[in-house]
């Protein structure tokens, strides 16, 4: 008898230690947020989402502290781009439609409230025609990018129908030079007039995908800047 307990305790003994649950890994990241190391706050979210895929905390937690990490300028080191805090968010609440309402007082996110996905989990679509105006206001809109300059183009729609042009042009000593440019603009439907001095007016369309696109030279526009491109 004793040497069968004995046994048992060596086969106890040697056997694999259980993973670290969903909850766990998350407290762990928890506690690391919270003494301001970020980037290993991060890695436990994200092994906690991976552990329980349907525990929303650990999704939410991945998008506040991407949140963070973005503000800190940290954004290709981390992924931490507005589509990915946007999509942990948004699987958040679809798991526990509750973490909307933190979200909004979350400061952490404030950089995704002009994005189209912030938006749609408001209840704003570009699906909705009727939504168009806002969705306008609400977005900031970016032209595509140029290898290292990034993005080169961006419109913000404001009240009262101005509109501002941001552009950045890069000379032959490949030195960039930002400008900007106030317009005004007008909706009908999907359809976006913008009036910029000493320029025609050019009539654009923000489609049901998200996408506004203009004639060339404006060109289109999304709510991604262009980042991380070598």
């Amino acid at each position: 008898m004793v040497l069968a307990l004995s046994l048992l305790a060596v086969t106890l003994s040697a056997a694999p230690a259980a993973p670290p649950s969903g909850r766990a890994l998350n407290t762990q990241g928890f506690r690391l947020y919270q003494s301001g190391r970020y980037a290993q706050a991060l890695e436990k979210f994200q092994e906690a989402a991976r552990a329980a895929p349907d525990y929303a905390l650990a999704h939410y937690n991945a998008a506040a502290t991407l949140g963070v990490l973005r503000k800190q300028g940290k954004v290709c080191e981390y992924s931490a781009h507005r589509d990915v805090i946007v999509e942990k968010l948004a699987t958040a609440v679809r798991l526990d439609p509750r973490r909307l309402q933190r979200a909004k007082e979350d400061r952490d996110l404030d950089v995704i409230r002009d994005t189209l996905g912030w938006q749609k989990l408001l209840g704003r679509t570009p699906e909705k025609e009727s939504d168009v105006p806002a969705l306008l206001r609400a977005v900031s809109w970016y032209g595509p990018g140029v290898g290292v300059y990034g993005t080169t183009r961006a419109l913000r729609f404001q009240d009262g129908g101005r509109v501002e042009l941001w552009k950045k042009d890069v000379d032959d000593s490949g030195t960039p030079h930002e400008s900007r440019l106030p317009g005004t603009y007008t909706v009908q439907g999907r359809t976006v007039e913008v009036k910029l001095p000493g320029s025609a007016p050019v009539t654009g369309t923000l489609g049901e995908g998200g996408a506004l696109t203009f004639p060339e030279p404006l060109g289109a526009f999304t709510d991604s800047p262009s980042e991380c491109d070598a």
